[in-house]
């Protein structure tokens, strides 16, 4: 029998395992094996489906080769996808998630098998996936990048077991793929059914998307076309940090670099309502940076703006103009959608406009002691979101958020049943996107409302590094710090939370925080004014005005303390005794016993 000769070929390499399968196995080896044959078959189909060949399997992990790296990643993609909405229908027990590695190289083939680094490397790359997510090699990276519309976020070289150099690798963002996996089901469907007429596809609001064209260098010198680039890729990086609409990629928009063109025409071309467009003008030390929204399908400028900078630190000023852009796009855009939608009026609502409801319905809403209509209006406009598209992961966090407003101003019945549903809809909205700040947020409140405040840190710690640029996420670290007797680095988070959104809606609560800050330290005056501006807007909220009493306690200013501990134990009559505070307060609290000497200060008598 003729021996075969070994010889080599470039080839895509995907490596697939599935996480804490040794564990499944231990806990219920039928169910795991039913389980991994379900999964099996959603992964080998999208294997075969883009011309890919499985050539290794063991137990868990799957090895297969792609002629096209393309193909590789748009089948890894559209088996993540399928993977995670199994997961959505099936009970957690039988829940699994994989991590793919891909990589494009040199490999052996001998018969069936294939050998080499290329195959080496694809595997070392597996490990380092997130959970449900993918990871590239620089390699394999450098090949797809231009030819799909996909987003990577870069993690740097990293060192690899008996491989010589480091790999530079990158994640690829799951949630933007739903273009790429769009544009290859129409052509799939087109190959097989060429005569095919297609269906009406019924017309649904969708998440508008923005695309942020390059900036245009107005100073003449091509030396510095590369700031003028860098700020427009830091503004669309900056961008998709916020996970609330689609952002085209830096691929795509840089298409129309140096052209003039008509933005409208350019909105249809890439599928985006919203334009960002500026310059940038350097002359000696200083550099003008313009930039602007526009809403193409109502031909509106919703905003505009310009910075003057000294260059004394170029990059440092690309960062701060880049963020200051995107903090003004996000509630720009979110905020001009309410308003459409609200001179729009319409008989039936997508998941994205009840969302929008939702969000109006919360922020405008009155907010008082023991019933909140506004409250119950906003609920029902998310849980009908979530009807309409179960994958909207903020419409879960926030069900999860307003569990507090249910327990701080005395609406729940049931606290521990208030709990329970807040952190379930928190990891709802978790596993439906690990990377959005407003979950992990979600997940910290629920936490922070049991008194486990250092798991409650580390997720709005977490949801900080996600998005620096989002207030929200200093607040409720700022919140946890505070509680947790950090008192100085609280009032440096609520501090950073004023100055990325001065004109917030929450913004009573942020000044609630500066409170607990300076109260704290020991700051009463300053304290006194937080409270004081919290209760401007919002005059009538119990615990503040309860705050405020403290607070003048420890000032001594004893008719004014006594008249507003008066009126905040008329909407607290229950308070008999020391622990009847505790435990309407935060559990584990360090601000608890300052908050209660101040109440004793200003008159309160409690029985024990």
């Amino acid at each position: 029998m003729k021996k075969t000769t070994p010889r080599r070929k470039l080839a895509a390499i995907l490596a697939a395992d599935i996480v804490g399968f040794s564990k499944k196995m231990g806990e219920n080896e039928d169910r795991t094996l039913h389980n991994l044959k379900a999964c099996r078959a959603i992964t080998d189909e999208s294997i075969v489906t883009y011309h890919g060949r499985v050539f290794g399997s063991a137990g868990d992990s799957v090895i297969a080769e792609f002629a096209s790296p393309v193909d590789a990643i748009v089948a890894a993609v559209e088996f993540q996808r399928n993977l995670r909405d199994r997961n959505n229908e099936v009970a957690q027990e039988d829940q699994m998630q994989f991590r793919v590695g891909l990589n494009l190289g040199d490999v052996i083939v001998e018969d069936d098998n294939l050998y080499g680094d290329g195959v080496n490397v694809a595997a070392r790359l597996e490990p380092l996936a997130e959970p449900g997510g993918i990871c590239v090699s620089g390699k394999f990276h450098d090949e797809v990048r231009r030819k799909l519309d996909l987003g990577f976020v870069s993690t740097g070289p990293q060192e690899m077991k008996n491989i010589e150099e480091p790999i530079h690798t990158f994640m690829v963002e799951i949630g933007s793929s739903s273009k790429v996996l769009e544009a290859f089901a129409v052509s799939a469907s087109a190959e097989s059914t060429p005569q095919a007429t297609p269906a009406p596809v019924a017309t649904k609001a969708t998440v508008p998307a923005i695309a942020v064209l390059p900036f245009t260098n107005m100073g003449g010198d091509p030396e510095q076309e590369y700031f003028a680039d860098g700020i427009s890729e830091d503004i669309i990086t900056n961008l998709s940090l916020w996970r609330t609409f689609p952002v085209i990629s830096r691929n795509s928009s840089f298409t129309y670099r140096g052209q003039s063109h008509n933005l409208k025409q350019v909105a249809q071309d890439l599928g985006a309502r919203y334009i960002v467009e500026g310059s940038v003008r350097k002359g000696g030390n200083r550099v003008r940076i313009t930039a602007q929204l526009i809403d193409t399908d109502e031909d509106h400028h919703l905003w505009s703006e310009k910075w003057d900078r000294t260059l004394e630190d170029i990059f440092d000023v690309q960062d701060e103009v880049s963020e200051a852009i995107a903090r003004r796009v996000a509630p720009s855009v979110t905020g001009h959608e309410q308003k459409r939608l609200t001179r729009k009026r319409p008989e039936n609502l997508s998941a994205w406009e009840e969302y929008l409801q939702g969000l109006r319905c919360y922020y405008e809403r009155q907010r008082t002691d023991y019933e909140d209509p506004g409250l119950a209006q906003a609920r029902h406009h998310f849980e009908n979101a979530i009807e309409l598209d179960p994958t909207l992961s903020d419409a879960h966090a926030y069900l999860a958020i307003f569990g507090a407003s249910h327990l701080v101003q005395r609406i729940s019945k049931d606290p521990k049943k208030t709990l329970d549903e807040m952190l379930f809809h928190g990891r709802k909205a978790e596993a439906l996107n690990p990377e959005n700040p407003l979950a992990l947020l979600s997940i910290a409140t629920a936490y922070f409302f049991q008194g486990v405040h250092p798991t409650a840190l580390d997720h709005a710690q977490r949801a900080v590094q996600f998005n620096p640029s989002f207030a929200m996420s200093h607040f409720w670290l700022g919140l946890a710090e505070v509680h947790s007797g950090e008192y100085q680095q609280g009032e440096s988070s609520i501090l950073k939370a004023f100055e990325l959104s001065p004109a917030d809606p929450d913004l009573m609560h942020f000044h609630g925080v500066l409170y607990f800050a300076c109260l704290g330290q020991g700051r009463y005056e300053e304290a006194l004014a937080a409270i004081d501006k919290a209760l401007i807007r919002h005059p009538d909220v119990g615990h503040h005005l309860g705050f405020r009493a403290a607070v003048l306690g420890h000032l001594e200013r004893d008719p004014e303390a006594k008249a507003a501990l008066d009126r905040y134990l008329t909407l607290r009559p229950d308070l008999k005794v020391r622990d009847d505070y505790r435990r309407i307060f935060v559990p584990n609290s360090a601000l608890a016993d300052p908050i209660i000497e101040g109440l004793v200060k200003a008159g309160w008598e409690p029985e024990g």
